[in-house]
């Protein structure tokens, strides 16, 4: 069951990481909000840099996504 309170903490630690890209975030969703018919890899840039703060933040906080 060590697995399952790992997965736990590592899930506690999500809001944390997801405010500190707000801003990629809304970035992003800005995007796809704009698209009245989104296509494949229409938002990818900022998908992208919304991808690359998750990551940072995660990595920050020592845990995974």
């Amino acid at each position: 069951m060590e697995s399952v309170g790992k997965a736990k903490q590592r899930f506690r630690q999500y809001p944390v990481i997801f405010a500190k890209c707000s801003r990629e975030a809304s970035v992003y969703a800005t995007c796809v909000l704009k698209q009245d018919n989104i296509k494949k890899n229409d938002c990818a840039e900022e998908f992208s840099g919304f991808r690359t703060c998750l990551r940072k933040a995660a990595v920050s906080l020592k845990t995974k996504i």
